[in-house]
């Protein structure tokens, strides 16, 4: 992104994507806090690009939820509260129970090969201890699910959910905790595989839970980052 860190606001999508995906990796690897402000002047200097591209970046992510912007007040990475992630979840829940029962009518040897090499991708993210590509499978995998059912809405649904729910994981889990999800979704696979729906509903319901109970709202979130520092020229290298 080196050649790209000038300012000036010609229509740059290179430079807008990668203002974009760097911003949304530090929110999904747990460098950017819950509450952080972001504000656009000091994410500006840090890129070295305009502020109006920054507020376009700002604006794509506030569209996708995946941050907060409050009129008159800007932008932060969302903090929700006990009532959010409680609601969030059980939607969750909801959704994926429907979407099981809808699968096991159309299960194919195709679909589950998709979901095995997934699970191995997982894996893999895990063992290497990448925090934002672990959050952004495991959100992948329950969007492998809804679609197989190739229903445009029912996956819009879920992947506004998601946008939701893997910012809450990213900011308030351990990061040690984020293994087990792996398990959890193979756990799911094997039911499918087995054409148990039942016990595939009952492995989704309680691998939500799990999640959600996972976060940890009184987690110590330390001092809000240096956002110069976080996506500084050397930081966005390594």
């Amino acid at each position: 992104m080196s050649e790209k860190r000038q300012r000036g606001a010609k229509a740059d999508p290179a430079a807008d994507e990668a203002v974009y995906q760097a911003i949304t990796r530090a929110i999904m690897d747990g460098r950017l806090k819950a509450g952080t402000k972001l504000v656009e002047q000091t994410l500006a200097e840090a890129f070295g690009v305009s502020r109006e591209r920054i507020r376009k970046v700002l604006h794509r992510l506030g569209a996708e939820r995946r941050i907060e912007i409050v009129p008159n007040r800007g932008s932060r990475v969302p903090s929700p509260s006990p009532q959010e992630i409680r609601a969030v979840y059980e939607a969750h829940r909801v959704l994926e129970a429907g979407v099981l029962v809808q699968l096991a009518h159309i299960l194919t040897d195709d679909i589950l090969a998709r979901l095995d090499a997934h699970l191995l991708e997982e894996k893999a993210a895990a063992a290497r201890g990448d925090r934002a590509a672990s959050v952004r499978l495991s959100g992948a995998f329950h969007m492998h699910l809804v679609d197989a059912l190739e229903n445009e809405e029912l996956s819009r649904f879920l992947r506004d959910l998601l946008s939701r729910s893997s910012v809450m994981v990213s900011v308030y889990e351990p990061a040690a905790d984020s293994a087990c999800a792996v398990d959890e979704h193979g756990a799911i696979v094997e039911a499918l595989r087995a054409r148990d729906v039942a016990q595939a509903i009952h492995l989704s319901r309680h691998h939500f839970q799990h999640v959600e109970q996972r976060l940890r709202l009184d987690r110590p979130q330390g001092p809000a980052p240096d956002l110069r520092a976080l996506f500084s020229p050397e930081a966005l290298a390594d």
